[in-house]
């Protein structure tokens, strides 16, 4: 009698193959993917360490809580890092480290080491440090701040090393499992920056956790610059000193420009946007400021239109302080300060990259439609620098990421761990 196992619609028989599901119209998909895929299914090994992740399912739901509720945000992610990195070595890796900016990677190594792997989820959470991240139960969601995105990320990473660790799973490649610093908020990348830069151990494809939805593969980087421009002047009494030029309305003449002008950009060809997301300066009513700051965000799949809107955003800067100066009626000019303060390169490969290939025929074979996206994640920086790279699903069924009220429900869960661990399979070369 032959026996068999479903995992998330795939039937595998033991004497037999998997059938994949229909390759969509979207995906384009080469054959040689599916088959490849298909034979790691069969594997006796790997068939273990599928029904593994389902076991670990109560573990990994006390690992989200625990990851949860340790704040992790941008640049203060260290006491998260730390108990991520015991959790690594508890799941038996025993090369795990810390590097110099606050990146954990667990290196498992591969039977030949001839190439690295790389299996990431960022550790970092947009959230101050005195958010309250108490995690909540309501009608089988789990409500906390960061509970999606990402800590539920680093909790597929383990899953996938647990489950290879209990079923004895060999790779060609080694493989880095790691939990990154600064992908959020203005964090600007820097874990991954890091990891990628001149000098640094080499990583040949890198496999990013940071997504909800297991349709989602992100296989290109919509890049943005974020600025902040700080307009300043000698401030004074609103009465007394009026006539003083005022940085405020200098900041509101800025904006104006800008949003007037951002159109020539924003509205033709590729989706390009662009944000004034805070705002801030000024002491009292009755004063005018003698600093007034605002943040910007612009973003683009193409980085020549990336470059195009930031020059609008230069633009506009330059005539409100122009105006504002000349309409003065005493006192000095304003001065303003514009300031870089997150770059994220925009970033295109070809759906042909082997990994890129690798996750839609995974995503497929366990009856996913796979669709291909382009977004802001970690993946741009190596594919910027011609790395290949893909962000996946973590899993799950979730809302309200940023927000306070950000849930995360166990709908299938199990199989975002399913599909990255036989993506990573793939990609690093299942050894038998």
């Amino acid at each position: 009698m032959r026996k068999a196992i479903v995992f998330a619609g795939c039937m595998l028989v033991i004497t037999g193959h998997c059938a994949l599901a229909q390759e969509t119209e979207s995906s384009h998909i080469d054959e040689t993917y599916s088959a490849e895929i298909a034979a790691i299914l069969v594997d006796e090994k790997v068939r273990a360490g599928l029904e593994h992740v389902l076991v670990i399912e109560p573990q990994s739901r006390r690992d989200l809580i625990e990851l949860t509720e340790i704040p992790a945000p941008p640049f203060e992610e260290q006491a998260r890092g730390a108990r991520f990195a015991e959790m690594l070595g508890e799941a038996g890796l025993t090369d795990v480290t810390i590097d110099a900016v606050g990146n954990v990677i667990g290196r498992r190594p591969g039977r030949t080491s001839e190439k690295v792997v790389a299996y990431a989820a960022h550790l970092d959470t947009v959230f101050p440090a005195d958010t309250d991240v108490t995690v909540r139960f309501d009608d089988e969601k789990m409500y906390a701040p960061g509970i999606g995105d990402n800590t539920r990320g680093l909790v597929t990473v383990l899953g996938v090393l647990r489950a290879m660790q209990r079923a004895d799973i060999a790779t060609e490649a080694d493989i880095l499992f790691i939990g990154n610093v600064g992908e959020e908020g203005l964090g600007d990348l820097r874990g991954v920056k890091h990891l990628f830069r001149d000098g640094a151990e080499r990583i040949d494809t890198f496999i990013a956790v940071d997504g909800g939805e297991s349709t989602r593969i992100v296989f290109g980087g919509v890049g943005s610059h974020r600025y902040r421009v700080t307009f300043q002047g000698p401030g004074g009494h609103s009465w007394g000193a009026y006539g003083l030029a005022n940085p405020h309305h200098a900041l509101g003449r800025a904006i104006q420009i800008f949003d007037e002008n951002a159109p020539s950009v924003t509205s033709v060809g590729e989706k390009t946007s662009h944000n004034v997301g805070r705002i801030g300066g000024g002491t009292s009513v009755n004063s005018i400021p003698f600093e007034s700051w605002m943040e910007i965000d612009m973003r683009s799949g193409s980085q020549d239109k990336l470059d195009d809107i930031d020059a609008v955003l230069q633009a506009a800067v330059e005539q409100a302080l122009q105006e504002e100066n000349v309409a003065r009626l005493m006192g000095p000019e304003l001065t303003v300060e514009v300031k870089r303060v997150g770059t994220r390169p925009a970033a295109q490969q070809e759906t042909a990259v082997p990994v890129v290939q690798r996750a839609l025929a995974a995503t497929v074979a366990f009856g996913i439609e796979p669709s291909l996206r382009i977004s802001s994640t970690d993946s741009n920086l190596p594919i910027s620098k011609g790395i290949p790279a893909v962000t996946m699903s973590r899993g799950g069924v979730s809302e309200g990421a940023h927000s306070p009220d950000e849930w995360w429900q166990n709908v299938d869960g199990h199989v975002g761990i399913q599909i990255g661990l036989v993506t990573l399979l793939a990609e690093a070369g299942l050894f038998r």
